[in-house]
């Protein structure tokens, strides 16, 4: 096989990725059409999703891809590099020395899709709207912090934040900041359903079936103003029910890239492949997979218990023998390549041991085996999920420490089930909205954090992360985050397993396959282009 290694300019948060190629045809567009994306992710409407493609509701990666492409925000981040440049507005920034008073200058003549003008007013009632509604599973908790927004003019609007936060530009630049029409958009409830109106890069229609949708398509906005140069003037996501299904269809040519979810033996076998038609382009990526623990259900309620979880857990194992070494362990909620990152579990626990967990346990007087449920999703993260918590039963089992049950829920049920306590520990899997050790720490902990967990540390919520959001200079808040890392290895409400590679797999002649992701693992449409 015709190997090509490409690298780009390496920035923090932002890596390079590593491009294996093969040859040359056509793929999906033999006629030039859209760049067709398969994905098996879903969208359902339900009654915990009645708005899959509302700013103020969506938090999960795959109705924020949907959003990054539809809906503008003031700022945007750029292909490389964690300092967000303007997209809806002109500029912005602190006017004040405390990082409590953050100024933004619109565009001129910005419009959404359906006509209306973009003006301030609308970016005032879009924040105000996503913290109003406080979506029970959705992203209002990265505005915590404003106090209140201000619209001195149509073209200026100002935000003022209740404590300093270097880390607000790069909250605006989320899908959470995403600016809805004030004449369209209700201020006290979502937007039932699949229509959007934006001023993004792309408009969408949806294709769905029974409220389930079978696909999207992007055309190329011809209102957006912003600093997005897009690569082609349509795509299209299709939905799969398996990996398998969406693999045979790149193979066949009826789609030309697809991303999520890949099993591990798909990635090992593309990049083995001997066929010209296929590239495979594999980077540094930041989701990263934990357990989460209801740190109030009887279970698990005791610290030693959770302590003792961690010290048996081989995460090496997890990464070699269910994930194929796409993923790497992880021994900190901060992944590596964030500013910050310390293995703090390693460090507290060293390698895994049956000797010192029991040791734990019985210092703390609890008697073996510890009965508890482990429960997962069975078609979110995908399907090498199943695999991974069979070998979590049988790692704490074999410890005969405990006696632990599995269960497998589909997402639809898992995620409100999860967040209403009803699970004892359960796996969760992260993409961070911003690549800044802020967003690995903050969204889970304190009231209203992202898991609804009942795990309180003051230290972090009222002292460290207030500390971190002093310092503009991000790296001069590394000691301060590392502190809240080594907390979390002592208390253990959380407990990290394996941080994820990203992978890409495209027909030869899609183009711009190397930017396709961001640092949040979301794939980018107007990245994609169609060569020769």
């Amino acid at each position: 096989m015709n190997r090509k290694t490409l690298v780009l300019p390496t920035v923090v948060g932002l890596l390079a990725p590593v491009l294996v190629a093969c040859g040359g045809s056509d793929g999906a567009g033999k006629d030039g059409g859209a760049i067709v994306i398969g994905s098996t992710d879903r969208f359902e409407l339900s009654k915990d999703t009645p708005a899959p493609f509302d700013p103020a509701e969506v938090y999960d990666i795959a109705g924020l891809t949907v959003l990054r492409s539809t809906f503008q925000t003031l700022l945007r981040l750029p292909r490389s590099g964690t300092t967000p440049v303007p997209d809806a507005a002109e500029k912005c920034g602190f006017t004040d020395r405390k990082s409590e008073q953050f100024r933004c200058t619109m565009r001129e003549g910005l419009k959404f899709s359906n006509g209306h003008d973009l003006t301030a007013k609308d970016v005032k009632f879009s924040i105000d709207r996503v913290r109003n509604i406080n979506f029970k599973n959705g992203p209002a908790s990265l505005f915590d912090n404003v106090d209140r927004v201000e619209t001195p003019n149509d073209q200026e609007v100002v935000f003022h934040l209740k404590t300093p936060d270097a880390t607000f530009a790069q909250k605006i630049s989320t899908p959470a900041g995403g600016i809805v029409d004030s004449e369209v958009y209700d201020p006290k409830k979502v937007r039932d359903g699949y229509d959007i109106v934006g001023s993004g890069p792309y408009t969408l229609k949806a294709d769905a079936t029974d409220g389930k949708v079978n696909k999207v398509v992007f055309s190329k906005n011809p209102q957006y103003k912003g600093g997005l140069k897009l690569q082609n003037s349509k795509a299209e996501m299709r939905f799969f029910a398996s990996s398998s299904a969406m693999e045979k269809a790149l193979k066949s040519g009826d789609i030309d890239v697809m991303n999520r979810s890949m099993a591990p033996e798909q990635i090992t076998r593309l990049r083995a492949s001997a066929s010209k038609d296929i590239n495979i382009v594999e980077s540094p990526g930041q989701e990263i997979s934990f357990l989460a623990f209801n740190t109030n259900d009887p279970s698990v309620k005791n610290k030693a218990v959770r302590q003792a979880m961690a010290q048996i857990i081989d995460r090496d194992a997890l990464s070699r023998d269910d994930y194929g070494r796409t993923t790497k362990p992880l021994y900190s909620l901060v992944p590596s390549g964030i500013t910050s990152h310390q293995n703090s579990f390693s460090n507290t626990y060293g390698e895994p041991s049956t000797d010192k967990a029991r040791t734990i346990l019985q210092n703390a007087n609890i008697t073996s085996p510890v009965h508890v449920t482990l429960t997962y999703t069975t078609d979110h993260y995908g399907e090498a999920t199943a695999k991974e918590f069979k070998n979590l039963q049988d790692q704490l089992n074999g410890s005969k420490l405990f006696d632990v049950k599995i269960k497998g829920v589909e997402w639809s049920k898992f995620r409100p089930e999860s967040i209403n306590g009803e699970y004892a520990v359960y796996g969760m899997g992260w993409f961070p909205d911003f690549p800044d050790p802020d967003n690995f720490i903050a969204p889970f902990f304190g009231e209203g954090n992202f898991l609804k967990s009942p795990y309180r540390n003051k230290k972090i919520t009222d002292k460290l992360i207030p500390q971190t959001r002093q310092e503009a200079r991000r790296d001069e808040a590394a000691t301060i985050f590392q502190q809240a890392q080594d907390i979390v290895a002592d208390d253990v409400p959380i407990l990290p397993l394996w941080q994820g590679k990203q992978y890409v797999a495209a027909r030869e002649n899609i183009t711009g396959v190397e930017w396709a992701l961001n640092s949040s693992s979301q794939i980018q449409p107007w990245e994609l282009g169609r060569g020769v």
